[in-house]
């Protein structure tokens, strides 16, 4: 099967040969160092590759969204439409649609104001959330499943917050459910979960829109609290959380060049194949990121 590219020629090398469809990718640093516009590369390179470029589910409760319209716009000149929340009464054929069903992005939980860590939450506010999330599985499923059926091979996940334990955090229960019961679902199934009561009355599309789980991708945008990328390497990987269960992992930090501060990233985890385990500086310019000639 053909591997995803990331968009960026330097990391398929170092990856080689780019992402493996099917398999979890997570790339993990501090605010501000870069995830965002790697996740755009990767979308946009489903443009060429899949003929459809990728869509963004964003996962922040708090503050604005990841700014993905604004860098999608400068970058590639790519106006992202991004689904409205709970838009109108769900129609079992809208997803049939391109109009009403193929959106960039959505954001789920814009402007909830909601802190996303279990220790943070009283009992009440922790079974509002739960409550909140089961609200929203619907939505959820309408989004990925509707974008899948007009040919989107590759999502990415972002809005992730720093936590201390995977297990600790909300954002990490819902997004369990998308990779197990959305992601790595036959898309029958997963059109079972949508369609529910409707679904004998849908089959016959269902099947006329048949795609293959294996062919999808997903980049995992994680926020760390950790800023240096020999601190994030030195970081510990709990058995049985996200990280652990992820095929590539990508760490991206700073580090200090005698007076400087540069970025640099590393691939501490890469199953399928032999990987440049280097440490490798990248720049962020106004066409996105750029690596550089790894330290030798």
């Amino acid at each position: 099967m053909q591997r995803h590219s990331t968009g960026i020629p330097e990391l398929d090398e170092a990856l080689g040969g780019g992402l493996l469809p099917g398999t979890l990718t997570v790339v993990y640093g501090a605010t501000g160092v870069g995830k965002t516009q790697l996740g755009l590369q990767y979308a946009w390179a489903g443009r060429q590759q899949e003929g459809e470029p990728g869509i963004f589910f964003d996962m922040t409760s708090r503050g604005d969204s990841q700014s993905h319209r604004e860098y999608a716009e400068r970058l590639f000149d790519w106006m992202l439409r991004e689904r409205p929340p709970a838009l109108d009464k769900f129609m079992p054929d809208d997803v049939w649609q391109r109009e009403r069903a193929r959106w960039d992005s959505l954001h789920l939980f814009k402007q909830t104001g909601k802190r996303v860590t279990l220790s943070d939450m009283g009992f009440d506010e922790q079974k509002a959330w739960k409550a909140e999330l089961n609200r929203k599985l619907s939505e959820t499923i309408a989004f990925f499943y509707g974008n899948f059926v007009h040919g989107v091979r590759r999502c990415v996940i972002d809005g992730i917050e720093p936590a201390d334990r995977a297990s600790d955090s909300i954002q990490f229960d819902l997004f369990e459910y998308i990779y197990h019961q959305i992601l790595h679902k036959d898309h029958d199934w997963v059109a079972r979960d949508l369609f529910r009561a409707d679904f004998r009355s849908q089959a016959s599309h269902v099947e006329q829109h048949a795609y293959e789980q294996r062919e999808l991708g997903c980049l995992m945008l994680a926020t760390s609290h950790e800023i240096m990328l020999e601190n994030l390497i030195s970081r510990p990987i709990e058995s049985g959380d996200v990280f652990a269960n992820a095929n590539t992992i990508i760490l991206m930090g700073k580090v200090r060049e005698g007076t400087r501060m540069t970025r640099a990233l590393h691939v501490a985890k890469h199953r399928g194949s032999a990987c440049d385990d280097q440490i490798i500086p990248f720049e962020i310019r106004a066409d996105g990121l750029h690596l550089q000639s790894a330290q030798t």
